[in-house]
């Protein structure tokens, strides 16, 4: 339980972090920064490897740039579906 717990406040982390640096929000609030840090990290240990330090089985750096990619993707498609 406890790992569950650190599991979804780093995944939260990352993807607030990520939302921070590229500067668009991800829609759903903490919902979507835990969804966007633990997606993003697996896309980015699929994209770049396991290197860097760890959290509670998050390799920090490929997470974040994974993150990173995913909020931009999804705001990309959030603002092509909302153009009037």
């Amino acid at each position: 339980m406890f790992s569950l717990l650190w599991f979804l406040i780093i995944g939260g982390l990352l993807g607030w972090v990520a939302s921070l640096i590229i500067g668009r929000d991800i829609p759903g609030g903490i919902i979507g920064n835990i969804i966007a840090g633990i997606i993003g990290a697996w896309i980015g240990g699929k994209l770049l490897g396991e290197w860097g330090p760890t959290i509670s089985d998050f390799y920090i750096f490929p997470a974040l740039i994974g993150s990173i990619i995913l909020i931009f993707i999804a705001s990309f498609i959030m603002k092509l579906m909302h153009k009037d």
